[in-house]
């Protein structure tokens, strides 16, 4: 398989995004809707699937898109191709939320890489996004994040973001990290990833951790997330009911309170 060699530059600190350098033909591939802005000299084309070379053919484009489909994800991805003969070309991937951007040299991580099915953001022309299924049942129905994960293939860059801070760990044969189950961004597929109950109803049902924890044991590398989307939209969600729904109460200390009061008048 063929990958193109890109070059980049990734701005900003919360809210961050990678400017990629073309050369002459090369191409890289965005999530739908990932674009940030292009230079003149670069052709845009939607395409079934991701456009690698594992899904050459009407076949493998239809695998390739439904692949997609089981991840949650868009059918469709963004090919970005310079047309300049002569000159590079950039074009701009931004992310939908405050976190890192992480360039992932494929080659250097053995071929392959597991990841939450929200985080890939753009790659070389040439990587492959499929589906890695959990190996366990418990981790597919309990884990938070759904049975199904995003594998990235091939040996180009692809870039993935996650929420908050981000933390990478290289764990050691037989070293074992349990962390929360929407925290985990990737990881290599070396590492044996499991979902475990947290134990003892009360710690369960009133700790505030949810029921479940992702055991993740090495050898292999492991990606962390300090804010998980779902984290961030469930907070804005109760912040939003405590207010009522209405933005002159949401700063209020009495919250929704506020609207008690205001109802029996």
């Amino acid at each position: 398989m063929t990958m193109d060699v890109v070059d980049y530059r990734i701005y900003g600190d919360d809210m961050q995004f990678v400017e990629i350098e073309l050369d002459p033909h090369e191409a890289a591939v965005g999530e739908a809707g990932a674009m940030f802005y292009m230079e003149d000299g670069i052709q845009m084309e939607t395409i079934f699937g991701d456009g690698s070379a594992s899904q050459s053919g009407l076949f493998g484009k239809l695998m390739g898109a439904g692949k997609r489909l089981v991840t949650g994800e868009s059918m469709f991805t963004t090919v970005f191709t310079n047309q300049d003969g002569m000159s590079k070309r950039r074009v701009a991937f931004g992310a939908s939320f405050p976190g890192k951007i992480l360039p992932m040299h494929l080659g250097q991580l053995g071929g392959t890489l597991l990841c939450q099915k929200d985080a890939f953001l753009c790659a070389a022309k040439g990587v492959s996004l499929g589906i890695g299924f959990q190996k366990r049942l418990g981790a597919g129905f309990f884990g938070g994040e759904g049975f199904v994960l995003q594998k990235l293939e091939g040996d180009g860059l692809a870039f993935v973001h996650a929420g908050g801070a981000i933390i990478e760990k290289t764990l050691q044969p037989g070293q074992t990290l349990r962390v929360d189950t929407g925290c985990v961004v990737a990881f290599t597929p070396d590492v044996d990833f499991d979902i475990q109950f947290v134990g003892g109803v009360k710690t369960a049902l009133f700790g505030g951790e949810g029921l479940f924890f992702a055991t993740l044991r090495g050898p292999g590398k492991v990606w962390l997330q300090s804010l998980p989307l779902s984290r961030l939209a469930n907070r804005i969600v109760a912040a939003s009911q405590m207010g009522g729904g209405k933005g002159g109460e949401q700063g209020s200390v009495l919250g929704g309170l506020g609207n008690l009061f205001e109802n029996d008048r």
